[in-house]
């Protein structure tokens, strides 16, 4: 609770589908499928733009064109030109930040409505020259003579022309996500068998979800620039195996490594975009509320070290903020970067030494149920657009505790740069 005593609610939301980078919507940008989103979000809600006081949207590879996405989508037209907007780059959690940054404004007082959320268009990184090129162009714009630009253009060399493409890669350390992966599935003996099946319960549930209609029911459609209307998340597979899984090699250690394209989660553009208001403004608008915004918290590492087990320490922070334990949660769901990273931070959620050493707690953080973990799946089923997983796990959460009637629930997503983030829900 703040100050002003303003509970925040999740009044709605709604996402794109999750489609894998260079298929169905690789030829909208993120603005475009952010405003989609959004767009849709203001339908379904039946919300008229003008009451909404600020945006928050997350984004991790922006766009030189548009570097503040959030500015662009509250510049659609069913919106006044006066609302503040700003992105945010928390890597994978950066929908989440978002989210927590609309509601602190709200808890402040700052605002009634917000709409936050976050989009990623991994079909559509910006793709760099070397520095070297890059300096020729910029003398070569500069040059007031033919003769200095043809100097200029003669200092070209093949290798100046070779892209530079950015790296999913911990600027401080040079290692990549997988590797990262990799070395947590060795630390903590986490097998090539147990993350096969993990990954293949993520498509099971997920096909599940889907056929059922819970999925779907996050997705606002999309008409493609090519006319298809694409209404689902592409990277579902009802046809995966243990076999299938098995079958697949070692991408990021090829002689010993456990880490494979089947138990990541792939590369994928999508947008999410969630509503949410203070209590009072819920009411005084006639909305109900999916959920109330319990807690969250954050927390950060050495990247040097395991990196993506940020969530071991947000969740934690984020149950005891909340003034719960881990028993107290109904429905949990986990961000899942890679099959090793989950099951890492499940072993260390439930592991007494672990907490005793690295929290300087005498009990573990408690005991995974895993009838309420991910139940419609994760993001190596349905994908991972990296500014925008955040707002969909969100809505799932909300939108399944609503079902279910919950009373808690629980967000965790790991980071980039060795951080976590964790967000407790509440409905009563």
């Amino acid at each position: 609770m703040s100050a002003g005593n303003q509970r925040v609610a999740v009044v709605a939301g709604c996402r794109t589908p999750f489609c894998k980078a260079g298929t169905e919507l690789r030829n909208l940008s993120a603005v475009d499928l952010a405003r989609h989103a959004t767009v849709e979000l203001l339908h379904r809600a039946n919300l008229d733009g003008h009451e909404v006081d600020e945006m928050y949207f997350g984004q991790v590879v922006a766009s030189p064109l548009a570097p503040n996405l959030a500015r662009e989508v509250s510049l659609l037209p069913q919106f006044p030109r006066t609302i503040p907007a700003a992105t945010i780059n928390r890597a994978c959690a950066s929908a989440n930040t978002a989210i927590a940054q609309a509601h602190d404004q709200i808890a402040l007082g700052h605002a009634r409505v917000v709409i936050a959320g976050g989009a990623e268009s991994l079909s559509d990184i910006p793709v760099l020259h070397s520095r070297r090129f890059a300096d020729t162009l910029i003398a070569f714009n500069r040059a007031k003579t033919l003769g200095e630009r043809l100097r200029l253009l003669a200092r070209i060399r093949p290798k100046d022309l070779v892209p530079v493409a950015p790296a999913i890669a911990e600027p401080s350390t040079g290692e990549t996500m997988g590797e990262s992966a990799e070395k947590m599935a060795k630390l903590n003996g986490i097998s090539r068998e147990a993350q096969d099946e993990f990954a293949l319960r993520s498509h099971r549930l997920a096909l599940a979800g889907t056929e059922d209609g819970r999925l779907l029911h996050e997705i606002a459609p999309i008409l493609t620039p090519e006319g298809k209307v694409i209404d689902r998340d592409n990277g579902i597979r009802a046809d995966t195996s243990l076999e299938k899984l098995r079958a697949l090699k070692p991408v990021f250690d090829r002689r010993y490594g456990t880490v494979t394209a089947g138990n990541s989660s792939p590369l994928t553009d999508g947008a999410s975009a969630l509503l949410l208001m203070s209590e009072e403004a819920a009411k005084a608008l006639g909305y109900e509320p999916l959920a109330y915004i319990r807690s969250y918290a954050v927390a950060a590492l050495d990247p040097g070290d395991q990196l993506l087990m940020g969530p071991a320490y947000a969740v934690p922070k984020a149950l005891e903020r909340a003034g719960i334990s881990w028993s107290d949660l109904d429905l949990v769901e986990m961000h899942e970067a890679f099959a090793a990273q989950v099951l890492s931070n499940i072993q260390a959620f439930e592991s007494r030494e672990w907490a005793q050493k690295h929290l300087g707690r005498s009990e573990p953080i408690g005991k995974v149920n895993w009838d309420t973990l991910n139940v419609m799946g994760g993001s190596i089923a349905i994908g991972h657009p990296f500014g925008a997983t955040g707002g969909r796990i969100t809505l799932t959460l909300a939108n399944e505790m609503k079902r279910r009637g919950a009373q808690f629930g629980l967000i965790s997503v790991c980071a980039q740069g060795g951080m976590g983030f964790a967000m407790v829900l509440e409905r009563r």
